[in-house]
């Protein structure tokens, strides 16, 4: 079955501490997704961010609105327990328990006035959000825009500033040492199949051959076979074809088996390159979120 979102697993997560003994939020995670019969893929599948995985983030969120609302407690660090007020709820067995169902307790109520947090008043895809999928997502969306007007911007520029272009990001991914070592290489080797040469390593100590390809049409299996031979020429086992466009199956699947190193970066790829490493935009704002240190409270 899918993922339950976050408001289906409360109830569950309830009738999971209704002996009264202390849990762990681990042992949750691991009987409620039992209970849900998740498979290995969906108990593994991480936030956008890749830091969390989906499911766990969600138990941990179902048990921090019911803290709220009282019907769970923290006991210590990542473990809890029912309540008196858990014990009356289920005892009335309710058919479900959600953010509404939860808004009849003070408690919650309060709370989610104090962080300014809006009423459900529908079961959108956006209300079965945990607050943190809600910023990922929201980030996600900003992300996909940003990459393609960067892409759009990046394909009407000329071909000899792409290939700068190029270079800068391998430069700020920590190839070729400086810009203007690896400026140098642009455009130095003349060879077809070649656009550049840009050192591995700051030291030089190995090198590896750039083609970029300012292209609107699918990049084929004859440009990588072209490029792989070019390789070959120069005693080369490295190289980065770099495109605006994409690229093929049979040209994804060839680099593959043969024994030169070559990197395929498509169009998508590079602007999501350029964001993370600078290249072409600039810092707007930045939010850090901040989780609460238990060790600090903890009384020698």
């Amino acid at each position: 079955m899918a993922i339950p979102d976050y408001q289906s697993i409360m109830l569950p997560l309830l009738r999971f501490a209704t002996d009264g003994n202390e849990h762990s939020l681990r042992e949750a995670i691991e009987g409620l997704s039992k209970q849900f019969r998740l498979t290995d893929a969906e108990k593994n599948e991480m936030l956008p961010s890749g830091q969390q995985p989906r499911f766990n983030n969600r138990v941990a969120w179902a048990r921090s609105y019911m803290s709220k609302a009282t019907l769970l407690e923290s006991t210590r660090r990542g473990y809890f327990r029912i309540t008196q007020r858990g014990r009356e709820i289920l005892s009335k067995n309710p058919p479900e328990i959600n953010v509404k169902f939860l808004e009849q307790f003070p408690e919650f109520v309060e709370f989610r006035a104090k962080h300014r947090e809006p009423a459900e008043t529908t079961e959108s895809t956006e209300t079965l959000q945990t607050p943190g999928e809600l910023l990922e997502t929201a980030y996600q969306k900003l992300r996909e825009d940003l990459s393609a007007e960067l892409l759009k911007t990046v394909t009407e520029c000329s071909p000899s500033f792409f290939e700068r272009l190029v270079i800068d990001v391998l430069v700020n991914m920590g190839y070729g040492g400086s810009r203007k070592e690896a400026g140098k290489a642009i455009g130095r080797s003349g060879d077809e199949g070649i656009d550049g040469i840009i050192n591995e390593d700051r030291l030089g100590l190995d090198v590896i051959y750039i083609q970029a390809k300012r292209w609107q049409a699918t990049i084929g299996r004859p440009e990588i076979q072209k490029f792989a031979g070019a390789l070959q020429g120069h005693r080369a086992k490295k190289g980065i074809f770099i495109t605006t466009s994409d690229f093929s199956r049979e040209a994804v699947d060839y680099v593959a088996k043969i024994d030169s190193k070559i990197v395929l970066i498509d169009g998508e790829q590079l602007s999501q390159l350029m964001i993370d490493h600078n290249v072409g935009v600039t810092p707007v704002t930045s939010y850090e979120t901040k989780k609460i240190d238990s060790d600090y409270f903890i009384e020698g």
